[in-house]
């Protein structure tokens, strides 16, 4: 069985493949590939490994061989998931690989904005702790966590971990209505948690109900200081109504770790707010990079060749 890896540059160069290799008789690795390569390197292929590759129909018609799509990742929006039905090529992805990683990311901005790092390190290089009449500076309102509220969206695995941490930390935990199943969930809706929780942090996946699910309409009913944490999707937020708020300090700080389009070459809103004072992050989507995280996924996706193999 042939199996070809189309981009393994996605999950760094100290990742070891032997799990893969272990699993297939003939392995053929290329670090970058793009769509129009994908249909002649995956030319007699049985096994497509792909993460960020984008398969589409008309690249998986021509492909008859193809028996099997290992996604390297949980979303499989990048997988002409409809053409890979009809054509009987079936997708398998990977979940919980990086669960501890982004967790620990997760928590490390709601930490990161609750003590204002992004105004006081601006300071602090600016020389005005160098100035203060007195030993400390505390220009700036920080929040301590301890006995606040905090709202997730995503009551998964993932978000599951980040309500432990923050429960360790002696906040009070709230996961919200699944969006778009308000009326029949029995959890309260975000729209109702907005104006009473003293965070948010997004752990859903993005589709039609998700999309700018905080928009201009829940950041006006939005406590005053809230903070706003999205490690999700880019685009659940509506990014430029976030960032409106936050200049007008209806927000008390906003931290995202995705962006709609990515990487962002034409730019993006928030990337030029970062030089404003502002108690903003943005990260380059990289919550999931932890060496555990991108070795577990190797190590999950050889589990799905097995059991697919197995006939599972």
């Amino acid at each position: 069985m042939k199996a070809v890896l189309l981009d393994a540059a996605s999950l760094g160069p100290d990742i070891d493949l032997a799990p893969l290799h272990e699993q297939v008789d003939e392995l053929v690795v290329y670090e970058r590939s793009a769509t129009h390569e994908a249909q002649t390197r995956l030319t007699d292929a049985e096994v497509a490994i792909v993460n960020k590759v984008v398969l589409d129909a008309a690249t998986l018609e021509a492909l008859p061989s193809l028996k099997l799509i290992c996604v390297l990742a949980t979303g499989t929006n990048n997988i002409d998931m409809a053409a890979a039905r009809r054509l009987g090529v079936e997708v398998r992805n990977v979940t919980g690989y990086g669960t501890a990683s982004v967790a620990q990311h997760t928590l490390m901005l709601l930490l990161t904005l609750a003590n204002r790092l992004p105004r006081y390190g601006r300071d602090v290089a600016a020389g005005r702790w160098n100035e203060s009449p007195f030993f400390c500076l505390m220009d700036h309102r920080t929040l301590q966590l301890e006995g606040k509220h905090l709202a997730i969206v995503g009551q998964g695995e993932l978000g599951g971990r980040v309500a432990q941490l923050a429960e360790a930390l002696g906040m009070r935990v709230t996961f919200t209505a699944r969006p778009g199943n308000e009326a029949q969930d029995q959890r309260p809706g975000l729209a109702d948690l907005a104006p009473e929780v003293d965070a948010i942090s997004l752990h859903c996946p993005l589709n039609e109900a998700t999309h700018h699910l905080v928009g201009g309409d829940l950041l006006a009913r939005i406590k005053p200081g809230a903070l706003l944490i999205n490690c999700a999707r880019g685009g659940i937020i509506d990014e430029v109504a976030a960032l409106t708020a936050l200049r007008e300090g209806r927000l008390g700080g906003l931290a995202v770790d995705v962006l709609p389009e990515e990487p962002p070459r034409d730019g993006h809103p928030l990337l030029d707010a970062l030089n404003e004072p502002l108690n903003l992050i943005v990260t380059p989507h990289n919550a999931w990079i932890t060496p555990e995280a991108r070795q577990n996924v190797v190590t999950l996706t050889a589990n799905n060749l097995s059991d697919w193999k197995r006939g599972q």
